[in-house]
This record gives C-alpha cells, sequence and structure tokens, in this order.
C-alpha cells in the first residue's frame, strides 16, 4: 500500500513520518518532487543548491518512481508539501494509493515558518493548495480523504492516530507513539536547516500550556493569512478527532 499524505510546512509533518517510520512495515519518503518544484519555479529556498544538485528535478521521473508499488507485505508512506504541486505537474501518479491531509492553524504555522525564513508568501505555507488538492483528490478517488490536524494530534495521538489507520485501512501500530531521536537516512538532504526540533524528538509533544485559540499575529500577517484561515477552517471541520479530543 501507498500512502500519500499532503501537508504543509511547519505542519508536524517531520513528526508524523517519523511516527510512520517507527512502524516495523512501512518505508517513508521524504518530499520527493522537493527538487523538482524548485527548478519548475525557480524560488530560491534555504539550500536550494543542494536540493536540486541532489534530488530528481525532472517531475515524471519522480512520478514514475512512486507510482511503482511497495515490496508485497510493506507500506510506502510518503510526506508531500502541497504547495510542490504546482499546475504543471500531472497529479496521475496518486491512482492507487491511499490518501490522507495533515493540516494546522496558519497563524501557528506562519509563526514557525517566520522563525526558520524571514521572508514568506502564503503560498509557502501551502494551505490554500491543501484545500484546491483536496477537492482534486476527492473528485479523482470517489471519496474524502481523511483529514487530521496537528493540534489534535499533539493532545491526543493515539485516538487520532487510531482513526487515521482505520480511515486508511491498516492497522495501528503502538510503535507509532514514539522513536529514536536523531536524523534518519531516509531524511531529505534539507533536513539540517529544517529538522533540529524532531531530531531532539522521542514522540509527539504536547500542545502549548496556554487556553485559548493561537495569538493574533501582526495585522498584515493576519491579512495576508485571512484566505488560509478560510481553507483551514473548511478542512478542519472534516478533521478525525478521535475519542479524547472530541470530550
Amino acid at each position: 500500500m501507498r500512502i500519500v499524505m499532503w501537508s504543509g510546512p511547519r505542519n508536524l509533518s517531520t513528526a508524523m513520518m517519523r511516527s510512520f517510520g517507527a512502524r516495523a512495515d512501512t518505508d517513508v519518503v521524504d518530499e520527493p518532487f522537493y527538487a523538482a518544484y524548485l527548478a519548475i519555479t525557480g524560488l530560491d529556498h534555504p539550500m536550494r543548491a543542494e536540493i536540486l544538485a541532489a534530488g530528481e528535478t525532472d517531475w515524471r521521473r519522480v512520478a514514475a518512481r512512486l507510482s511503482e508499488a511497495p515490496p508485497p507485505g510493506r507500506l510506502r508512506y510518503e510526506k508531500h508539501m502541497a504547495h510542490h504541486m504546482v499546475p504543471q505537474i500531472d497529479l496521475g501518479w496518486i491512482a492507487g494509493a491511499k490518501v490522507a491531509f495533515l493540516i494546522r492553524d496558519p497563524r501557528e504555522v506562519a509563526a514557525s515558518y517566520a522563525a526558520k525564513r524571514e521572508a514568506f508568501t502564503l503560498d509557502d505555507l501551502g494551505i490554500d493548495r491543501q484545500a484546491e488538492l483536496f477537492a482534486a483528490c476527492t473528485e479523482m478517488l470517489g471519496t474524502a480523504p481523511p483529514v487530521v490536524d496537528a493540534a489534535d494530534i499533539r493532545r491526543a495521538p493515539e485516538p487520532v492516530l487510531r482513526a487515521l489507520c482505520a480511515a486508511l485501512g491498516i492497522g495501528f501500530d503502538p510503535a507509532m507513539l514514539a522513536w529514536e531521536p536523531g536524523p534518519r537516512e531516509t531524511d531529505g538532504i534539507w533536513a539540517p536547516h529544517w529538522y533540529a526540533a524532531v531530531n531532539r524528538s522521542t514522540g509527539f509533544a504536547p500542545p502549548p500550556a496556554r487556553p485559548g485559540p493561537p495569538a493574533s499575529p501582526e495585522p498584515e500577517i493576519a491579512a495576508m493569512l485571512a484566505p488560509a484561515m478560510e481553507s483551514y477552517r473548511a478542512l478542519s471541520a472534516r478533521a478525525l478527532r478521535g475519542e479524547e479530543t472530541s470530550a
């Protein structure tokens, strides 16, 4: 089975990759379209030269590789950034895969992203593209893919992961709740810039001990995030909560 997980940056996406990678039956793939995305767009991201040198820049070759079935008895978990799917990339490679979406409140994403990159755009955060891909995948697959929210996972990892596994048609494995710290050979070459926190982690960190919603960003950031908040709320309404998060 192939699992295509659509996320955005700073969405708990690498921790989720660690969670699935802790399963004995699962292999993971880290953002396979990143180099192709940079080659197509010409964008200047951290470690751009290294990513282009190490990755496959032809999206057709990436898609062909992903279309291949995993070895018998194995799961393949694919961590994908929604904004990497620019219009030039055909979505046909998704056929036959299980699809899911990992979302996070854009206010939290923006705050985390700003800590690693001074300037960014709404497109960099990926939530609007997630909403577009959700609609496209629903049409392709004939059913709405499962959605999980990073905040729910942090509050109650086991119930939400159990719900996600059930929606994907796989058994829950308790090994998904904890992992060894440190980097992985399967991490993208960009890991030294982005993965410091997850490399120190051994499981899903609990949410901050603060009441209420995330702090409001600066007015100009809040204005930029307004469309993303609409997309987030629409996807969040579909999220699998798990029994403990809905109590």
